[in-house]
């Protein structure tokens, strides 16, 4: 454990030294929602945004935080710096366990401010209970996130080798997660590869507690899904790390 919060200390101070790389992960999902809000603003009157609105944030915050963290960590492997670590007896497990902690206090941050304006911007009033869980649901998405960037940074030997999973991964959380049209539209077995990706768990999580009414206890499976599948992530992610390049 001594191990893994030195290594989560030492991306820490890395983060710290890097403004460029924070404003842009904080930034840049309030622009897009932003932007989101114009889109929605050309829409009929009547045109129910709330049931799109939450859902879009979570998938930006999903799509920021994929993207900055598997860049960020091939970086760190052509720099060398894992390989320094190996080196110096670090085990895999702590490696990955110490970047998890460095990345868990951004991914908390985007999720907030995504959240938060999101709500802000659409004027969606929810109770304390929905807020909690629409909260822990981005949240638990973005961290689920960050463990699928990590993966993805164990294929990858230079940054521009991360964007061709953005259409095979992140793509299809739009179209297969009920985000956009119902699951059960879909054919039987697009509605199953659905299942493979976070953002269809998420989705049901949110659905449910923006509805008057709704009750995290009817879909608590998604929600200990999606908390199951960071962890194992975050498993494979140990098992693929390549010690030497």
């Amino acid at each position: 454990m001594r191990r893994t919060l030195i290594v989560g200390g030492r991306v820490l101070r890395q983060l710290r030294r890097n403004p460029r790389f924070l404003v842009l992960s904080i930034v840049g999902p309030l622009v897009i929602v932003y932007f989101l809000k114009l889109f929605f603003d050309t829409f009929p009157e009547g045109f129910d945004t709330g049931r799109y609105a939450v859902p879009a944030a979570a998938f930006i915050v999903h799509f920021m935080a994929f993207l900055l963290c598997a860049i960020a960590l091939v970086q760190e492997r052509t720099a060398g710096t894992m390989e320094r670590m190996f080196v110096n007896g670090f085990r895999r497990a702590e490696v990955i366990g110490g970047y998890v902690l460095g990345y868990l206090g951004l991914a908390t941050l985007q999720a907030a401010v995504a959240l938060g304006e999101v709500l802000w911007l659409f004027e969606l009033d929810y109770d304390a209970d929905a807020l909690a869980a629409l909260f822990a649901v981005v949240w638990l998405l973005a961290i689920a996130s960050v463990m699928l960037g990590i993966f993805v940074s164990t294929f990858a030997r230079r940054e521009g080798q991360v964007f061709p999973f953005v259409p095979l991964i992140i793509l299809p959380s739009v179209f297969l997660s009920g985000f956009l049209v119902d699951v059960d539209e879909l054919p039987g077995w697009a509605g199953w590869l659905g299942h493979a990706f976070p953002m269809l768990y998420a989705n049901n999580v949110i659905q449910e507690m923006i509805e008057p009414g709704g009750a995290l206890a009817d879909v608590w499976t998604n929600f200990a899904v999606l908390a199951g599948y960071g962890a194992a992530l975050l498993a494979l992610a140990s098992l693929t790390l390549r010690e030497v390049e």
